[in-house]
């Protein structure tokens, strides 16, 4: 499946988004408030997301075909770490760049999904 650079743009900066909430509410919000936000696995989880997040803006913005893939597991990380948030409760900008970039990646990665 073919994408336009506008596309993938818009792909590229939702999965950076969702980086940089992800990132920053785990080394900030969460280490602050402690308890169910610091369990290490919703821990481990925000920060795997914004890792799947930036590497998939990454490939995206080298060319590479491989995006669909990395695109398909970043989708599936985003929609984890979402429900991981809303079940911690307090983390809706957390909830909603994910599930924005679990949208965006699903579309990105095509028919490898």
């Amino acid at each position: 499946m073919e994408h336009t650079n506008a596309q993938m743009q818009a792909c590229i900066d939702q999965c950076l988004k969702c980086y940089q909430v992800c990132q920053g509410m785990a080394l900030t919000h969460c280490l602050k408030l402690g308890g169910q936000h610091t369990e290490p696995t919703h821990f481990r989880l925000m920060l795997n997301c914004a890792e799947i997040c930036r590497t998939s803006a990454a490939i995206m913005l080298s060319g590479s075909p491989l995006h669909q893939r990395t695109c398909a597991l970043c989708a599936d990380v985003c929609e984890e770490c979402a429900d991981d948030c809303e079940r911690v409760s307090d983390m809706q900008e957390c909830v909603d760049a994910c599930r924005a970039c679990a949208q965006s990646c699903r579309a990105m990665a095509g028919a490898a999904a």
